[in-house]
């Protein structure tokens, strides 16, 4: 998994497929970034080898693994040998399996973090651990991304950094080989990863961490919950007296081999999908007990209209004749705090109703890999929609939309809303869809895939039908 490079030449516009009939889409997804990162992270903290079954292979996962090289922690690529009960592995279409074996971890590097918020924010806890000089950096526009949280509890832990006061990348600082840890209070309302990034390295800290959230709303909360019950499973003990509060206690992190699900924050486009074009909509695998943020999927899409039937080991989102069929999606008004990165797909639905739609509990959006409320905003009255900017949020009224070019802004779910909006509104032209590589790299081809089921059966994984 190397790291890739984000190109700055201009990419060709690609032109958002419209759906011509109803869908009968069968998706497979790639493993959760979430749940990768995160296991990458403890993998490297481990007391021996981990195997990484099923992981994503993205951008924001390659810089993961390169980060972690740079650090000294072992990282390969292995064919999967076999399932955790011994029969034989099925290949991942979507590449191969990891085995990380932890080693001494040293400085004297400078990592790249892209647009990855998990890298940035997961990575310098752990670097501080290591012995000698790091440098954190990224993308332009990483550089304007919230920092603050994380540089200050650095220096809060007895870490010396040196940035330019700006609560941003780039900083520097000098591991000792170890970090104190013990109390600490932070304000992580401007991401959740503030705090998972601080609890994925506390077991290693000599005091272990008890960290305090002061501020406002925390936002995400189920990807904070995922960090706790990752570690836990890796044998660390996780308190949580109250909320915003958690105690790590230090010890050992076990060695593991995990599977990784997939990802359903990936999912939202495809199964909006069958509310916009009509059809089923059909994904693969989707785990009954997760904390991944998607699965209120499940629960949010009703709201629209959606059936949603479990299958099996599959989930079908069932979208009736959809609004390529002149259905008449109801307007919602809904708080998103818990799942904010579902937000561009349910926007770009809720600009196809028929009446006023506000979601909120989405500020935080402002800081992510871009403005992701002003952007959402820009985009669809472009198009010709209604879309009001809210402190917290956003205000869509139903308008008729029209062909345009769409900005990506480098922003993976940015470009993925475009193509929800494409499948009912000829010309959308997308100018960046490469930046989905961030997550999910063969959007483009899953993405066409799903939309000539309007045309013909067929099934969105790479290389032909899901078996």
């Amino acid at each position: 998994m190397a790291a890739t490079t984000h190109s700055h030449q201009a990419p060709a516009p690609w032109t958002a497929p419209r759906a011509r009939g109803p869908l009968r889409g069968d998706v497979s997804l790639p493993g959760s970034k979430s749940l990768t990162n995160r296991e990458l992270v403890l993998a490297a903290l481990a007391d021996g080898p981990s195997t990484i079954r099923l992981p994503l292979h993205s951008r924001d996962s390659a810089l993961m693994v390169a980060g972690l090289r740079q650090l000294g922690v072992g990282i390969e690529e292995v064919a999967p040998a076999s399932r955790p009960d011994g029969t034989p592995g099925t290949p991942n279409p979507y590449g191969p399996d990891l085995r990380i074996t932890p080693r001494p971890m040293h400085g004297d590097v400078r990592i790249d973090c892209g647009l990855a918020g998990t890298v940035m924010r997961f990575l310098p806890p752990l670097a501080a651990i290591a012995s000698g000089p790091v440098t954190i950096d990224g993308d332009p526009y990483a550089r304007k991304r919230p920092m603050a949280a994380i540089i200050q509890a650095l220096v809060d832990l007895g870490v010396e950094v040196t940035d330019d006061g700006g609560g941003a990348m780039p900083f520097s600082f000098t591991g000792t080989g170890a970090v104190r840890g013990g109390a600490l209070t932070i304000d992580a309302s401007a991401s959740s990863q503030f705090v998972s990034g601080l609890l994925l390295s506390a077991p290693r800290f000599t005091e272990g961490l008890h960290l305090v959230h002061a501020g406002d709303r925390l936002p995400s909360l189920p990807h904070i919950d995922m960090t706790v019950e990752v570690l836990r499973a890796r044998g660390v003990r996780v308190d949580q007296p109250a909320v915003g509060e958690w105690i790590v206690h230090p010890g050992p992190i076990a060695a593991r081999d995990v599977t990784i699900e997939p990802d359903l924050s990936n999912a939202a486009p495809f199964a909006v999908a069958a509310l916009v074009a009509g059809g089923t909509v059909r994904i693969r695998t989707w785990p009954t007990e997760t904390t991944q943020v998607g699965a209120d999927l499940e629960t949010l899409l009703p709201l629209w209209g959606a059936t949603v039937t479990r299958d099996g080991d599959d989930l079908v989102f069932d979208g009736g004749v959809g609004v390529a069929g002149g259905a008449s999606l109801p307007g919602v008004e809904l708080d998103l705090t818990r799942g904010g990165e579902l937000a561009p797909a349910l926007v770009a639905l809720a600009a196809l109703a028929d009446a006023p739609s506000e979601i909120t509990g989405i500020g935080h959006l402002r800081g992510h890999e871009t403005d992701r409320l002003a952007a959402l905003a820009t985009d669809l009255n472009r198009t010709g929609g209604a879309v009001r900017e809210l402190d917290d949020g956003l205000r869509i009224e139903p308008a008729a939309l029209h062909g345009a070019d769409w900005s990506a802004y480098d922003d993976h779910r940015m470009a993925t809303a475009g193509a929800v909006v494409g499948l009912v509104v000829d010309g959308v032209a997308v100018d960046d869809i490469g930046s989905t590589a961030k997550t999910l790299p063969q959007f483009p081809e899953l993405w066409a895939s799903l939309v000539a089921t309007g045309d013909d059966a067929g099934s969105a994984v790479p290389g032909g039908v899901t078996p």
